[in-house]
């Protein structure tokens, strides 16, 4: 090592020398000691540039290094897509460089595939729905951001799948709404020439005996492809016979209700005829008659000296309350001028000797027609020796009756019909209350016997205490709660059709806001006094009667059960926001 060391003493020396003259001649850009041009050491992705009065190698654009011994490509990706390229795009780098593409659904504003932003170029939705039948047939296409969705038309409903759809990717598709056959309706005959398409409109008359009240009956094809079925029905006319009355002795008229006829009427008289001496009938006959006529007559091929009852109603489709009368045929008879007074009694006149008594036998049957259950039949018998005798039957109220009277001089009777007029119902069966401050019970309302007319109407009725005892059950003055401007009257607050009302009974709460037929069941006035009342309505043959008993005294009047939940719930509510509001002023 020390004969190396020594042996180097000089070269030593002179290396340092010579690397410092080759780096002064290399910066002044001349050729260094080895003769190499700078230029020609650049990398191959870098250019030589003169600089200052100096040679340098720079890298290309798009690359980043020394510009000799490296030249990197430079990712202008890196960045991102959005950045670099703009909206809806992708971004491609490429050795030196990059381009963008629109990305599907959208297109380049220069209309290439691909791009440089560097010009203003930027991607732009593309309208799909330029193109027809995109959404095939019955589809309606919708343009979104890149993309687009499928509807169906109006008139076309959808199959195979949910909407929005894309034909691309399901199968869904529109069909043609097609209802088909509209459904039947009860007594009801369909119109032909109907559309069964969206909208489409299907007709219905009622049949013969008939009728719609409410308006035409229809049912439309709806969005769904079905039919949506009309809330109106064809309803049984009901027709009335009224004033059936005997003349010439075997001929029959009555009278029609004015209302709705429009065609012939088919009548079915039947005739039943029988002695009182006879077990079976002897004479017993059909007979129908036609017309339009608003007073319809038929005289009837009788037996003398027999007593008829003649049944009078219409034929079907048509349906009628039958309307029944009695007579007897002429004959030698000792009764006469037979009539009824008072609803229930009978006078007559009879042909005999003076002072002389005569017994007199009474065959009595009754029905009511809303009542199909109740059947009275009596007998009984009397003497006396008027020349003119009356007498007054037990008759049950709301009620027809056929009396056969017949003297026992006699061979044969008489027979005449009565008919009694209802009289009041039932008491209302209710248990009373009488509330101070209180919250209400809900009144119990229970159904009434019909033992004296047909029950048509429950009504519940709100009067201030101070009417009570000034108050008429007949009054018809009590109004709905809306047409009064004030409550000094009261008001009706519920009224229920008979109908309506349970066999066991219902419960109504008093002031719970609903209607009731056509009365608003308002709340009660806090710190009123009120009574009260349930008044069940009795209505026939155009006589009307009532019935009333008080169900509540209500004195300084509190909220009810229903209400009291509704006043609490809103304080929470209140209390809830005052202390939100509190806790955000914080």
């Amino acid at each position: 090592m020390g004969r190396r060391a020594r042996g180097a003493g000089p070269t030593s020396r002179l290396l340092p020398l010579l690397l410092l003259l080759r780096l002064a001649r290399g910066a002044a850009g001349e050729p260094g000691t080895d003769g190499l041009d700078v230029c020609a050491t650049c990398h191959e992705h870098a250019t030589c540039q003169q600089r200052e009065g100096k040679r340098i190698c720079i890298c290309n654009y798009g690359f980043v290094g020394n510009g000799r011994t490296q030249c990197v490509d430079k990712n202008e990706c890196q960045f991102g897509a959005t950045v670099v390229c703009g909206n809806h795009t992708s971004c491609h780098n490429t050795p030196g460089g990059f381009y963008c593409i629109c990305l599907e659904g959208y297109r380049a504003t220069n209309n290439n595939k691909t791009f440089i932003p560097n010009d203003g170029t930027f991607c732009t939705d593309i309208d799909e729905c330029e193109v027809s039948g995109l959404c095939r047939h019955g589809g309606r296409c919708v343009n979104t951001p890149g993309s687009f969705e499928c509807y169906c038309m109006d008139g076309y409903l959808l199959r195979n799948g949910s909407e929005p759809f894309h034909p691309t990717i399901d199968a869904t598709s529109c069909t043609e709404i097609n209802c088909g056959n509209p459904p039947e309706m009860r007594h009801a005959i369909l119109v032909e020439n109907h559309s069964s398409r969206l909208g489409g409109v299907a007709h219905y008359i009622c049949q013969e005996g008939f009728e719609s009240p409410g308006g035409k009956i229809t049912s439309v094809c709806t969005e769904k492809g079905t039919w949506r079925e009309s809330t109106l029905t064809c309803t049984e006319i009901l027709t009335k016979i009224n004033d059936v009355s005997v003349f010439n002795d075997t001929c029959v008229r009555w009278q029609m209700n004015s209302e709705r006829i429009n065609s012939k009427i088919v009548y079915v008289i039947s005739v039943k005829g029988q002695r009182l001496d006879a077990i079976e009938s002897v004479h017993e006959e059909t007979v129908k008659l036609t017309t339009d006529s608003r007073t319809p007559e038929v005289c009837l091929a009788l037996y003398p000296g027999t007593n008829y009852t003649v049944h009078i109603s219409v034929a079907p489709p048509r349906r009628s309350v039958p309307a029944v009368i009695g007579f007897q045929t002429a004959v030698k008879q000792t009764i006469s001028n037979i009539s009824g007074f008072n609803e229930t009694c009978l006078r007559w006149n009879i042909i005999k000797k003076v002072d002389m008594e005569e017994m007199y036998l009474f065959h009595i049957w009754g029905q009511r027609w809303y009542q199909k259950e109740f059947v009275r039949e009596m007998t009984f018998n009397i003497s006396t020796s008027s020349q003119d005798p009356e007498v007054c039957l037990e008759l049950h109220p709301g009620t027809n009756y056929n009396v056969s009277l017949r003297a026992l001089s006699s061979e044969f009777p008489v027979v005449i019909s009565l008919t009694t007029q209802i009289t009041e119902p039932p008491l209302p069966e209710v248990e009373f209350f009488m509330v101070h401050g209180g919250p209400l019970p809900r009144l119990r309302l229970r159904k009434a016997k019909e033992k004296n007319g047909p029950i048509s109407s429950y009504q519940v009725l709100v009067l201030p205490l101070a009417l009570q005892s000034a108050f008429s059950c007949d009054s018809e003055g009590a109004s709905s709660f809306f047409s009064n401007t004030s409550d000094a009257d009261g008001y009706v607050a519920a009224e229920l059709l008979a109908k309506d009302v349970p066999d066991d009974a219902m419960e109504i709460p008093i002031g719970d806001r609903l209607y009731y037929g056509h009365y608003y069941n308002a709340p009660l006035k806090t710190g009123k006094d009120y009574c009260i009342i349930l008044r069940i309505t009795s209505e026939w043959n155009k006589v009307r009667r009532h019935s009333c008993a008080v169900w509540a005294q209500v004195k300084d009047s509190s909220l009810t059960l229903l209400q009291m939940v509704g006043v609490g719930l809103g304080s929470v509510a209140v209390v809830i926001i005052l202390a939100f509001l509190s806790f955000s002023a914080v």
